[in-house]
């Protein structure tokens, strides 16, 4: 279900007190973090940031700290439950009663979902979580892992959480798979900014790329989820039939090294790039055709740019797509396998003159969908929904 209030029944307008955390600090979810934590302060509330510096990517950190929030903390948060849970609990905890009272507590991914969320009975602040992708999601967990990390968010979505926000359809029927409560759930799309064309040529000069030649494109972290590898494989297929091909990879992680040995071993050394020193939205304009081959996704902040820029997209059957990508007329979904022989036919076919000229048209059509300020709205209107319905319990 959407988040929607009529006009005459929203909340009072005031202004709130909100705090965000986030684990990851980077990717699709650092960059929903920093827009929901601009965004908000620019609309006059209170917000200040906790974020892990342990996943932080510096860009991330950077510009977080350059949005003007009265206060930024850095908590050492890990993806992997342990020991390590306990010092972060408390440090929560302490930013909490020193820095408070909140308004709303939000926490985004799944560590940070569980630290904000875990408290005693009684009365609380609101807590809202974002899951960014639920870890029950990646098909790589094993059904004893789907298990855990199922009943773990079924438990916290039932006693500890106000409300839940999923980021597409897909990942509201994967919620609701797992029993979660329907009523206290609401599908909000991340929004993004119309990406500025200004880097677009300097990335390609900056590889050698000549103006003319076709440019795939990736962004995103080099890890399993994303699944860069398939790309790369596809790619030794596709270089022999699109000649002027290149494919241009924007990101960073735990597989990078991986990926450069087998960038140095291909052959293909003068037409695969790695980098992680530009950022996505200044990235994807240098584009001709955005690809995604991840295993799993919720809703990817980079299909989302990708969109807004106009481009093409090619995306393996992921959370979001559908939701994206109008199959055969912006973009293709493709089969979510190892087996990257589709992919491969698929980025050729894509390469062709007739074809991509009506992929781009409408990929240019379609490219307003999916605004900042939509987002914004529908989660504002959520922040004071909960706060307001606190006050009310708090004078009975």
């Amino acid at each position: 279900m959407n988040m929607e209030y009529p006009l005459s029944n929203r909340p009072s307008p005031a202004p709130l007190r909100v705090l965000e955390v986030l684990e990851p600090s980077g990717g699709g979810s650092g960059r929903h973090f920093i827009d929901l934590c601009r965004g908000m302060h620019l609309r006059g509330h209170h917000v200040e940031a906790v974020y892990s510096p342990v996943r932080a990517e510096e860009s991330f950190v950077r510009e977080l700290k350059t949005v003007g929030l009265p206060a930024v903390h850095a908590v050492e948060m890990k993806r992997a439950p342990g020991p390590s849970d306990v010092p972060a609990f408390l440090a929560l905890r302490r930013i909490m009663r020193h820095h408070g009272p909140f308004d709303i507590v939000h926490g985004h991914s799944s560590k940070a979902g569980a630290l904000t969320r875990l408290r005693l009975p009684g009365r609380h602040v609101p807590r809202i979580y974002t899951p960014h992708a639920f870890r029950t999601l990646d098909p790589t967990l094993g059904r004893g892992g789907r298990l855990i990390y199922g009943a773990i968010e079924w438990g916290l979505a039932w006693f500890y959480t106000d409300h839940l926000i999923c980021v597409s359809d897909d990942e509201l029927c994967h919620a609701q798979s797992l029993h979660m409560p329907d009523e206290r759930m609401s599908v909000i799309v991340n929004g993004v900014a119309p990406p500025s064309p200004d880097m677009a040529a300097t990335i390609r000069a900056s590889f050698g790329i000549a103006p003319d030649a076709f440019v795939y494109g990736f962004i995103g972290r080099l890890t399993a989820q994303k699944a860069p590898e398939r790309l790369l494989a596809a790619f030794r297929h596709v270089a022999g039939s699109v000649k002027n091909s290149h494919l241009v990879m924007v990101g960073a992680g735990e597989i990078e090294g991986s990926l450069r040995q087998a960038i140095s071993e291909s052959g293909l050394q003068n037409r695969l790039h790695l980098t992680s020193a530009f950022t996505g939205p200044q990235a994807g304009p240098a584009f001709d055709v955005l690809v995604m081959p991840s295993r799993y996704e919720a809703m990817s902040y980079v299909m989302l740019e990708g969109a807004a820029a106009g481009k093409p997209i090619i995306a393996t059957d992921i959370g979001g797509a559908r939701t994206v990508i109008e199959n055969g007329r912006n973009g293709f979904i493709v089969q979510n396998t190892d087996d990257v022989s589709e992919l491969a036919k698929t980025m050729v076919a894509a390469a062709e003159p007739e074809t991509f000229g009506k992929l781009t048209a409408t990929a240019r059509m379609l490219k307003d969908r999916f605004t900042l300020d939509v987002m914004l709205d529908s989660t504002e209107m959520l922040y004071w929904k909960l706060a307001e319905r606190r006050r009310v319990r708090a004078t009975v």
